[in-house]
């Protein structure tokens, strides 16, 4: 089959790799007929993750047509439309039997090396190196789908494929940055990012009673889209932002601060991301924590900063004294999609949200790698990319 695969730093390739086969009794194999580039995968392509191997498959946007299942799975049969989450999850652990599905202890097979990272190992992420499990991803013409009679939600009758994608990844990432909020109504929430994780936490927001949202970015067709939703929008490379939130909220600042950018801020925002990038690029430090430090001073007493941008390593110079002597709460995860599925499936059937608003490229497997460059480079006003492979 034809897959997006991964040959070192900005190596993107579409090329020929074995078909996938079942390989436990759970396990069904997908006819991939629509699959997406996330912003995470651009920190592949850029090089910043570890255990990555020539030749991985890519992608962890997926949805298609069952076209195989094991013995043992008897929630999904030939001809089943689904959307595959990105957190392979077994369904039977603790964490998985109270929700934390991306915090599974049976799905990554490489948990020890995620333990020597992070202390203890989240579940396995398809398409996202072999630190996570090494899972092939899902930008290929076909998936298997580990504990598929978990993970997958079939699609209702009258969907499109571009309506439900996204349950994939970014909208129940959105709807967790936003959820993370405790939003009781009528409040102002900041979100720094407005790539696609970043639109979906404004129209969360506001979908859970947030009055006002202002989103920050600097790229003009993703500030527009951000308009389109009702946000205010802040330019960083125009305007101080702690000056403009403090202004916007009568220097009382946000009342919830999501910060949708994570490890690869803008490296020209400030004088303290231009020391980030110095470090990173000297090996001195693993990520480039900006946003996070300006999310935390822009954020009100007693108030939340929601943290669903990827981190991978350590942070640097975090203002933990703003945020224990102002009583901030963090919340963060890699987000449990199966938790999330069932209530954002009956919001899109409902007509609260169309998550395909997003989308501004459309393309075939073969021009996957030429999209990832302009993707990265915010080129020819692209927001989203989605590929349909069969």
């Amino acid at each position: 089959m034809k897959a997006l695969t991964w040959h070192g730093k900005n190596d993107i390739r579409c090329e020929s790799v074995p078909d996938p086969k079942i390989e436990h009794g759970r396990d069904a194999i997908i006819k991939v007929t629509a699959c997406a580039i996330c912003g995470s995968d651009l920190h592949l392509m850029d090089g910043i993750m570890p255990s990555m191997q020539s030749g991985d498959v890519l992608g962890h946007e997926t949805m298609g047509e069952v076209v195989e299942v094991g013995a043992e799975n008897s929630k999904l049969k030939v001809g089943d439309r689904v959307v595959v989450p990105f957190t392979i999850s077994c369904g039977e652990c603790f964490f998985c039997r109270r929700g934390f599905y991306s915090g599974c202890e049976r799905s990554n097979p490489n948990a020890k090396a995620a333990e020597k990272m992070w202390g203890h190992s989240p579940a396995g992420l398809f398409g996202y190196s072999h630190m996570l499990g090494g899972y092939a991803g899902g930008q290929a013409e076909y998936l298997r789908v580990p504990y598929a009679d978990v993970g997958p939600i079939k699609v209702p009758d009258g969907l499109t494929d571009e309506q439900v994608l996204f349950l994939s990844d970014i909208f129940p990432t959105g709807f967790m940055a936003a959820d993370f909020c405790n939003l009781k109504g009528g409040e102002t929430v900041a979100v720094w990012g407005c790539g696609p994780v970043g639109q979906m936490a404004i129209k969360s927001a506001f979908l859970l009673g947030a009055e006002r949202v202002i989103a920050i970015d600097t790229v003009p067709e993703r500030m527009e889209m951000a308009r389109q939703s009702g946000a205010i929008v802040i330019n960083f490379m125009d305007d101080d932002v702690y000056d403009k939130i403090q202004d916007l909220t009568n220097g009382r600042g946000a009342d919830a601060c999501i910060d949708a950018v994570g490890t690869e801020a803008a490296a020209t925002a400030s004088f303290d991301s231009m020391v980030d990038r110095v470090k990173m690029a000297t090996f001195m430090g693993t990520d480039r924590p900006h946003v996070l430090r300006q999310a935390i001073h822009c954020c009100r007493n007693f108030g939340t900063v929601s943290i669903v941008g990827v981190y991978g390593g350590l942070l640097d110079k975090i203002p933990m004294g703003s945020a224990i002597n102002r009583g901030l709460t963090m919340r963060m995860a890699q987000t449990p999609v199966q938790h999330y599925l069932p209530q954002l499936l009956g919001r899109i059937q409902k007509g609260e949200i169309d998550p395909s608003f997003v989308i501004t490229h459309r393309a075939t497997l073969e021009e996957g790698p030429e999209l990832y460059k302009t993707f990265r480079d915010k080129k020819d006003g692209c927001v989203k990319v989605v590929m349909k492979p069969n």
